[in-house]
């Protein structure tokens, strides 16, 4: 019988399947491309017939990955929005979340997803994951008095977005998921721009 590493079998279960999902993540930022389970299996520490009792398929762990990462990363920028004092700083957490984003590794997990996955598998949870996310922006804008509250929340993402252009977030070598022009750009670089365009209209301090 396998060797249990946890408190219970479920719990066992459980940490294998999170290392499974973890180690098809990276691979996904690391190559741009579908990983083997065999070599998810050894990202994970895990023989590929560990693997098949999880997923019987490329296309079924892939699945799995889409319906784990888009609630994760929604989860991740609500909390950060959620620590905020004010409404103008809920804003902000907001764009510094997103840019954070486009600067990091799952913003190449992303994009490896929109390249190895059925779009009709894509479609549902990237439509969740915007309306989770634009529910806070729309609450703290609301909150704000602002009088166009959709325009202006569609102005800021197509802001953060121009901002985060040039970010090298480190995807998969010859990739970056926004065209780019230009040199380019730190993570602080795109805030600092961010900042002097919203800082006012916010109400950041030393805007």
């Amino acid at each position: 019988m396998p060797r249990i590493n946890a408190p219970t079998v479920a719990e066992h279960r459980e940490r294998q399947r999170r290392a499974i999902l973890d180690g098809a993540r990276a691979l996904l930022a690391e190559t741009g491309e579908a990983p083997s389970l065999a070599a998810v299996g050894e990202r994970a520490g895990l023989a590929r017939s560990s693997v098949y009792q999880y997923f019987g398929s490329r296309e079924d762990l892939l699945a799995a990955v889409v319906a784990d990462v888009f609630p994760d990363w929604a989860s991740q920028i609500r909390v950060q929005m959620d620590a905020a004092t004010t409404p103008g700083g809920r804003v902000w957490a907001y764009v510094r979340a997103n840019v954070a984003f486009f600067a990091g590794s799952e913003n190449a997990v992303a994009h490896a997803l929109t390249v190895v996955v059925d779009p009709q598998v894509l479609r549902g949870p990237m439509e969740a994951f915007h309306d989770e996310l634009q529910a806070p922006l729309i609450a703290a804008l609301t909150d704000m008095g602002e009088p166009r509250v959709p325009e202006m929340a569609a102005l800021i993402d197509s802001m953060v977005i121009q901002a985060s252009r040039s970010l090298d977030h480190g995807g998969p070598p010859g990739h970056t998921s926004l065209p780019t022009t230009g040199a380019v750009q730190p993570e602080s670089e795109a805030l600092a721009l961010l900042r002097r365009v919203l800082g006012g209209y916010l109400g950041l301090e030393d805007a």
